[in-house]
């Protein structure tokens, strides 16, 4: 007898073992999954107001004041300056207001170039443009005035090329302040030149000029919108873009590849155009105008459901948002209140009025605790709670190592105020 009480306490005792090394094997194995991937408050939530990081550097506010601050969240830029003269660093300067005068500082937060312009913005092709007494012109780097403030209104340089406006007319200069296009349209349509064209106006009718002047598409549309990869969306009827009932779109060679019989349209993204019908239905378009995506979502929002990094953002009413691939499979789903496009692999989504992120595969890698998110720019992306900004970063242990962020470049400081958490 007492044989067989050994012979069962061992049996027993080899089952508890195999049952405590099942359980060990387990947790080690959700350890691993819960280490593999967090999210991390990286600069910590103590501003009134945050930009997305641009060149490394992004703009904050604390009490009414803006400063700039580099991914590590050290402050570069001292927060003295007034609101709406924060602009992102574009080619290493930012323009910044104090007491209502514009100056740029660089990324070591020096201001270079003396604040005392009535208006500023950012440096695009190597100029920036400015505005003094009710006239705009051009700076170089170095402050010098390279287009002298004589024009009433000029845009940043695109493609070698700015619009510029005077006595109501408008027309085109390039970087050495020679007028290459004549003053002589009554608008430019508000884009500047893209793959080599730029839309103009005279009258009532719109068309495309190239950079020598030539109108090489005729000024015989009601509406028209710039080029985007190879293709630009016009109107026949004149309306604000993009309503209207007679939305399509022409090549470069001003060829009529998809012919104008929509309500909607949005500019070609990802080889991917948005277009809806008159009762608000949207589906998608390829470049050769095959509707490769049945019109089966509603209506979202002006410039709202553009493909990005591959995916669109769509919305069934009595469902909710979420995203699809460009095979129409719905990928993230529509599920969510709200929503914005990826960047950077992640996108913000909103549940139960809280905003968190999704990735790519519709996992939900941010929980919804945010009262607001914006995308990751540069590995980092701006959220809020209780009234208070700062950024977060994703990363990925087992990928990246300890040090390495799923998205973007950046690389994880080791702070005392860095909180972690385990998705």
């Amino acid at each position: 007898m007492k044989g067989c009480d050994a012979i069962m306490q061992k049996r027993l005792f080899i089952c508890l073992l195999i049952l405590l090394l099942a359980f060990c094997w387990g947790c080690a194995s959700k350890k691993d999954d819960l280490s593999a991937v967090c999210y991390i408050e990286v600069i910590p939530l103590n501003y009134d107001h945050a930009e997305s990081f641009f060149e490394g550097f992004a703009a904050v506010c604390l009490d009414g004041k803006w400063g700039y601050i580099d991914t590590s969240g050290r402050e570069i830029a001292p927060l003295k300056y007034d609101f709406g003269g924060a602009e992102k660093f574009t080619e290493g300067m930012a323009a910044v207001c104090l007491d209502n005068k514009y100056g740029f500082i660089n990324t070591s937060g020096k201001e270079v170039i003396p604040i005392k312009y009535d208006d500023a913005r950012s440096f695009s092709e190597g100029l920036a443009k400015v505005g003094l007494s009710g006239k705009w012109g051009f700076i170089d780097k170095t402050g010098n005035e390279i287009i002298s403030l004589k024009y009433d209104f000029v845009e940043s340089f695109s493609e070698g090329l700015s619009a510029v406006e005077l006595n109501g007319k408008w027309g085109f200069i390039d970087k050495s302040g020679i007028e290459v296009i004549p003053l002589k349209y009554d608008y430019w349509g508000g884009y500047g030149f893209s793959n080599g064209l730029a839309v103009v106006r005279l009258s009532d009718t719109y068309g495309f000029i190239d950079k020598s002047g030539r109108e090489v598409i005729s000024l015989k549309y009601g509406s028209a919108h710039a080029f985007s990869d190879g293709f630009a969306a016009v109107g026949m009827t004149a309306v604000e873009y993009p309503f209207g009932p007679e939305w399509g779109f022409i090549d470069l060679n001003g060829r009529e590849v998809v012919p104008p019989k929509y309500t909607y349209v949005s500019d070609f993204s990802d080889g991917m155009a948005l277009v809806a019908l008159d009762d608000g239905s949207i589906g998608y378009i390829d470049t050769a105008g095959n509707e490769v995506i049945p019109q089966n979502y509603d209506w979202i929002q002006e410039f709202a459901g553009n493909f990005c990094e591959g995916f669109a953002i769509v919305m069934l009413r009595d469902k909710g948002f979420g995203f699809i691939d460009k095979n129409g499979i719905e990928v993230v789903p529509l599920m969510y209140e709200d929503a914005r496009d990826f960047s950077e692999g992640f996108a913000p989504v909103r549940l139960n009025k809280k905003w968190g992120f999704v990735n790519t595969t519709g996992k939900l890698v941010v929980p919804c605790i945010y009262d607001q998110a914006l995308g990751f720019s540069e590995g980092l992306a701006v959220v809020w709670r209780d009234g208070k900004e700062g950024y977060i970063a994703i990363k990925d242990n087992a990928k990246w190592g300890n040090n390495r962020a799923i998205s973007g470049r950046y690389a994880f400081p080791e702070l005392p105020n860095t909180r972690k958490f385990r998705i």
